[in-house]
């Protein structure tokens, strides 16, 4: 029987959403209390789960919809993730001026906060031009309990910028939590397994599931190890793809094979040449 402490067991919660902010908190709840059950270590919802993704473009609706950082909303799920012992990572709609952010932030198994990101990549071809976008990305150490893993996250759009990932991996990451609310067809997972490749990092994506507007589920993860160097040919990264349905699928990703990949294989930083991209830096 292999040694669970070699994984880290991650829940994407492919939930649709509720009426409103209560409803929400409720549904999103009895998921992470399930996904405990599961045998998570993480629990990650789909982008802005406080309001199901809604985007009203009036702006006093958009103003109604937003929630504070420290609100009953966010609270609640940082005392949940004390209580059960599991990181989660829930999403919302920020207040914050001069326009509401897209924002996730990243409970550990103690309920301290580890990462606050809000989306860098904002849509502003559609209705995101609502919205002010992030500043920076973030990586941080997570204590699962048995094992410290280092984590970063990005949202949805940002999944189609390599510097996204890039950075995260500059930084550390291991693992990349990405939230996510649009149809998931070749082209975005074929960006996402490229963004786990050419990192060698695993990405974990939560998405809404089918009867969410624009959604379609196939929430996936990546694992970020392309082959094993004692085994012919090469592997399938996706450890999973979830269908359409709603419901709470988890992936359990293998830190000792991971880690053992990312010392000895050969992209991520290993032949970068930095002093000649200058051209990424020039408007």
């Amino acid at each position: 029987m292999e040694d669970k402490k070699r994984y880290v067991s991650i829940a994407l919660l492919q939930l649709l959403p509720e009426a409103d902010l209560e409803g929400q908190l409720k549904k999103g709840k009895e998921a992470c209390i399930k996904a405990k059950a599961m045998g998570a270590d993480i629990a990650l919802f789909p982008e802005m789960w406080s309001d199901g993704y809604a985007l009203p473009q009036d702006r006093p609706e958009l103003e109604a919809l937003a929630i504070d950082a420290d609100s009953d909303f966010i609270c609640a799920f940082e005392k949940l993730a004390a209580e059960l012992q599991m990181a989660v990572g829930i999403t919302f709609l920020e207040k914050h001026e001069p326009k509401p952010l897209n924002s996730l932030i990243l409970f550990d198994r103690n309920g301290n906060k580890q990462i606050h990101y809000s989306k860098v990549h904002t849509c502003d071809f559609a209705d995101e031009k609502v919205l002010s976008s992030g500043d920076d990305f973030y990586v941080a150490e997570l204590d699962i309990g048995k094992d410290v893993i280092k984590v970063g996250a990005m949202i949805c759009f940002d999944r189609e910028f390599p510097e996204s990932a890039r950075i995260l991996m500059l930084k550390g990451a291991e693992i990349i939590l990405a939230p996510n609310a649009c149809p998931m067809e070749i082209n975005r997972l074929s960006a996402l397994r490229t963004r786990a490749y050419e990192n060698m990092l695993a990405v974990a994506t939560c998405n809404y599931p089918k009867g969410q507007p624009d959604c379609n589920g196939h929430s996936t993860v990546f694992d970020g190890v392309a082959w094993l160097r004692d085994e012919p040919g090469v592997r399938d990264m996706c450890i999973l793809e979830a269908p359409e349905e709603e419901g709470i699928y988890l992936a359990e990703i293998n830190l000792e094979l991971l880690r053992d990949y990312r010392r000895n294989e050969v992209m991520g930083n290993k032949y970068r040449h930095p002093d000649k991209y200058d051209a990424l830096l020039k408007k």
